[in-house]
């Protein structure tokens, strides 16, 4: 009976969140307030805004440290952050490196779940194989999301805004904090319009505008942000192979210890 009442009340926490979250109406469903902010796993080195990336320049910045980083603000608008290590068990020396950026729209919908549709030409993507590609492989970047459900709490051991994220299969993301609040974020606007008409997302039209982006932690872009770019040549970065064979190292070493630990011990996995 114990049992059975513990799964009960904790399959009904998440709803009790919903309920109890003030929320902003939004077409379709609505913009709940707790979620407002920017967020960013352990590490918090891997965080939304102009230190992930640059797009006067179209570069992506490595973080010292891996890490994933969500921003949303009270009107729709989200930006997120990615910065994984990818390790190579059977050759340590050659573990990959990828880097993704897009922001775009987002709202809860009715039975709890977060849908965040990004900005179609916006979004960036650095694969790094230093063992197969000299240089990185830097592309578009398009996925929309859809999230289970969340949590926002206070977490009982760092006493700071804890957000957990469940994938649309209901596995959780790795728990975030809050970093920011209002949310650091680059401009919600189209970033990388195809042509001059596909421009899209909120635009400054008066002075009270500005106001709102600076409130919200924006950073506003120069109209001749495409300058420095040089037409013709093909943007091509890379991450850097030195962190990343550290890094591979370690979860490689991570992963024996944790597969011989139980063994030595007489545990059959």
């Amino acid at each position: 009976m114990g049992g059975l009442l513990y799964t009960t009340l904790a399959a009904a926490l998440p709803l009790l969140h919903f309920t109890a979250a003030q929320t902003n109406t939004a077409a379709g469903g609505t913009w709940p307030t707790d979620l407002v902010g920017t967020w960013s796993t352990k590490s918090n080195k891997t965080l939304t805004g102009p230190g992930f990336y640059d797009p006067i320049n179209e570069r992506l910045i490595e973080p010292s440290r891996t890490g994933i980083s969500y921003s949303f603000t009270s009107d729709g608008w989200y930006e997120e952050a990615y910065y994984r290590a990818i390790s190579n068990p059977q050759n340590p020396n050659c573990p990959s490196g990828i880097m993704q950026w897009q922001h775009g729209n987002w709202y809860m919908a009715s039975n709890g779940s977060l849908i965040l549709t990004p900005i179609a030409v916006d979004g960036r993507q650095l694969l790094s194989q230093p063992c197969t590609y000299k240089q990185g492989i830097y592309t578009r970047y398009n996925q929309s999301e859809l999230m289970d459900r969340y949590a926002v709490y206070t977490d009982p051991y760092h006493n700071i805004p804890r957000l957990d994220i469940y994938k649309f299969d209901g596995s959780p993301m790795n728990p975030m904090y809050l970093a920011y609040s209002p949310p650091q974020m680059l401009p919600t606007s189209t970033l990388n319009p195809t042509t001059a008409s596909s421009t899209a997302g909120s635009k400054s039209t008066s002075t009270s505008s500005s106001k709102a982006k600076a409130k919200r932690g924006e950073f506003e872009v120069p109209i001749n942000w495409k300058a420095k770019q040089q037409d013709g040549k093909e943007v091509v970065h890379y991450i850097n192979a030195d962190r990343l064979w550290w890094i591979g190292l370690a979860m490689t070493g991570l992963g024996g210890l944790l597969y011989l630990g139980p063994r030595r011990m007489g545990i059959q996995l």
